[in-house]
């Protein structure tokens, strides 16, 4: 918890509340479901609060801004970006019920209004997005064919409407046919070893109507 305070000094006290019923909430629900492995409960903020917020070192989304995120899992990336950003609206995905199950839980112990959730594939989302988060869910071309047709028009940030992925190791071969894909070190954000090798890739996607 000490992590989030160090990397985001200006959250406000319910956030910090939030936050902090995380631990308690996770490692309640990760015994009768298992969504996130021993090892990484024990580093639950490290791993995978402080992780998913490495998107929020790259943009701060506005007001009324729609997200997507694909292949939630245990609600990673969504819902540490859903404390830290209360206006925004977050669309969690997964195909697998019982992690579903976990994020639902979650959300609702939190008290969180801007999370809705579906058990369903991305395919099937008939929505469009101002940005589409997820952690490593799949390779880029594969992702990036999910999640077609799923972009806003309106452009409302400093960075165009698109991909926000969270990556780790080497992409040259993976991004090689995206020129317009811009990676973000995570070690330039956070000091941590486990960041040596996190990254965010932006990937714009125009808008298809």
């Amino acid at each position: 918890m000490q992590l989030i305070k160090q990397y985001f000094p200006d959250l406000t006290d319910s956030q910090l509340h939030q936050f902090e019923l995380l631990e308690n909430l996770y490692k309640d629900w990760n015994l009768k479901i298992n969504v996130v492995s021993r090892k990484d409960i024990d580093e639950l903020y490290l791993r995978h609060v402080l992780h998913s917020l490495g998107i929020a070192k790259i943009i701060s989304f506005l007001p009324n801004t729609n997200v997507l995120d694909v292949g939630t899992g245990g609600g990673f990336p969504g819902i540490p970006l859903a404390i830290l950003f209360p206006e925004t609206q977050f669309h969690l995905v997964d195909s697998i019920a019982k992690k579903l199950k976990v994020v639902n839980e979650v959300v609702e112990g939190l008290g969180l209004t801007n999370v809705k959730t579906s058990h369903d594939r991305v395919e099937n989302i008939d929505e469009q997005f101002d940005f589409i988060v997820s952690r490593a869910v799949a390779v880029m071309p594969t992702f990036v064919h999910w999640v077609k047709g799923k972009i806003a028009k309106e452009q409302k940030h400093h960075l165009k409407n698109g991909i926000l992925y969270l990556k780790g190791g080497d992409l040259t071969e993976e991004l090689a046919t995206y020129k317009t894909a811009t990676i973000y070190n995570l070690s330039d954000y956070f000091e941590e070893d486990f960041f040596e090798t996190k990254k965010v890739v932006h990937l714009p996607l125009k808008y298809k109507g």
